[in-house]
């Protein structure tokens, strides 16, 4: 989980995924305010399976630190534990969708494979990976350096920051030659985060991993990751461009902060989790989910018995 502001919505988060059975590494950005930081600290403080992260880092939008603070997570959680199946990373704006029993039913169908959006990369993409960046005053910045093309010859693809994927696949990001070499040349293109992954799941030899041909181009909206609706996709269900329904909340950089009305919805689709909620914005909405997936979990005790 990375988190980096409003610590409530981080509780209520943790509070609705959280299982005796599952380990939880924590990273809290290094710029949060230092209440954020203690708060979260006494939180995970009070749970055996829940730890901040061993190395915290500064996250500068669509640099190679959002990489980073996922990788000092998955080095944590691959150590701590043999026992873990799957690997989920979510922020502190998501919420989930599902129980942990669905979800655990929902990894299980996947058979070993993993579930994660990766595409070619379109077009209007492709200079964030032609063209070397580097941070600058805190934000992401050109430095007029064309890049050298992707080592062995790998096709890049477009895809998200968040997965779900198997233990395999992180011991391959850990440990793979290949992937590290990978990284390395991905440190200055512009979000790592939206090509490393998608990436990585095209290789030869790692676990779950598919072809790069397009037949096997996964969607985020095939994937069962993570539900959101850019405005840019909006719209009635006669609009042929149109991918979902309207925001019923509001929009935060052409992302729907969803609102109670959003929920009938959300609750159709097969994604585990989705984003974003925010209990400033639209308290109804999460309260609802919360009382939803309670009844739903406690209704489920019956039937696995």
């Amino acid at each position: 989980m990375v988190v980096h502001h409003k610590v409530q919505n981080f509780e209520r988060l943790l509070r609705a995924i959280y299982a005796p059975q599952n380990i939880y590494c924590v990273h809290v950005d290094k710029k949060s305010e230092p209440s954020v930081f203690s708060a979260i600290q006494a939180i995970t403080s009070c749970f055996p399976n829940v730890f901040m992260v061993s190395q915290t880092v500064s996250v500068v939008y669509a640099g190679w630190n959002r990489v980073q603070a996922d990788l000092n997570c998955m080095a944590d959680l691959y150590n701590a534990s043999t026992k873990w199946k799957y690997f989920i990373n979510l922020c502190g704006q998501d919420f989930p969708l599902k129980t942990n029993l669905e979800i655990v039913r929902m990894l299980h169908s996947l058979k070993g494979g993993n579930s994660l959006e990766s595409e070619k990369l379109p077009e209007q993409k492709k200079w964030r990976v032609t063209n070397g960046h580097e941070i600058v005053d805190g934000r992401m910045q050109e430095t007029g350096k064309t890049k050298e093309p992707p080592p062995f010859n790998l096709p890049i693809m477009s895809g998200n920051a968040y997965i779900v994927v198997n233990r395999g696949y992180i011991r391959s990001v850990l440990k793979d030659n290949r992937i590290l070499t990978l990284m390395e040349w991905a440190k200055d293109t512009y979000s790592p985060d939206e090509i490393l992954w998608a990436t990585i799941q095209r290789m030869s030899g790692v676990p779950g991993s598919t072809r790069p041909n397009r037949k096997y181009d996964m969607t985020d909206i095939n994937s069962i990751v993570r539900l959101v609706k850019w405005q840019l996709h909006e719209g009635s269900q006669d609009s042929p461009e149109a991918v979902y329904p309207e925001c019923q909340g509001s929009h935060i950089r052409d992302i729907c902060v969803y609102g109670a009305g959003d929920l009938q919805w959300m609750l159709a689709q097969h994604h585990l989790f989705a984003n974003k909620f925010d209990t400033d914005s639209d308290p109804i909405a999460i309260y609802c989910l919360e009382k939803y997936l309670r009844q739903r979990a406690l209704s489920q005790l019956h039937y696995v018995h």
